[in-house]
């Protein structure tokens, strides 16, 4: 009777001491699994962090250098040539009869309604030409022939020693009813000097003008093949 009392206890021990080992083993795999899965998460994250943080700062740096470089470059460049254009311009001394030399010569024609006046620069030094040529064409007629405001050009001219520039003159319109006079010699001034400078007109027997008609351009460092035409 003792016998057969003990062994169901035993089996009843022996079945709950197994039962808490099994749940203890399996708490163990399963607290190892989610420490392992909770650290390479962690891990990962980090890691996404840094890698994000470094791109941000890469892509934020070469757009600043970028940025930076562009600005200084484009700005500081521009005002330099701008700011030099103007001071070498302002600081030419104004030309004066004393200068240059002007002559005339038609162009195109006939008609010959238009003459190309040339003043170059002999005086060993660079000057500046401003404004326009004041031509009187006639001692019956002393007011100065109108400047066309289209044909001024976008920056002074500075003429070198030796070097020319250009103004276009319009005597007539080339009609046979105008009231044309013949011109053998004309006078012309420069802004800033009163001097009057007498110019031959081009051809042996002159030219026909027109004072109700005639236009002068400005000076120009080029000759425009007509793009003044007026």
């Amino acid at each position: 009777m003792n016998t057969l009392l003990r062994r169901p206890a035993l089996l009843a021990v022996a079945g709950a001491a197994l039962a808490l080992s099994l749940t203890a083993c399996q708490g163990g795999e399963d607290s190892n699994a989610s420490s392992s899965a909770s650290s390479s998460a962690s891990e990962s994250a980090a890691a996404g962090k840094t890698d994000g943080a470094s791109e941000t700062a890469e892509t934020t740096d070469s757009a600043g250098s970028t940025g930076s470089q562009g600005s200084s470059g484009s700005s500081g460049s521009a005002n330099s040539t701008g700011s030099t254009g103007r001071q070498a311009a302002g600081s030419t001394p104004v030309c004066t009869a004393e200068d240059v030399t002007i002559t005339a010569a038609t162009q195109d024609g006939p008609p010959y309604t238009h003459l190309i006046l040339t003043a170059k620069n002999t005086s060993g030094h660079s000057c500046r030409l401003a404004g326009f040529p004041h031509v009187q064409l006639l001692e019956s007629h002393k007011q100065d022939v109108p400047a066309v405001a289209k044909s001024k050009p976008a920056a002074p001219v500075v003429i070198s020693a030796g070097a020319p520039a250009y103004a276009l003159l319009k005597v007539s319109d080339g009609g046979v009813d105008e009231d044309n006079e013949p011109v053998s010699a004309f006078s012309v001034t420069l802004e800033g000097d009163s001097t009057v400078i007498a110019v031959s007109a081009p051809g042996s027997e002159g030219i026909a003008a027109d004072p109700a008609k005639a236009l002068t351009g400005y000076w120009t460092p080029e000759l425009r093949n007509g793009a003044d035409d007026f």
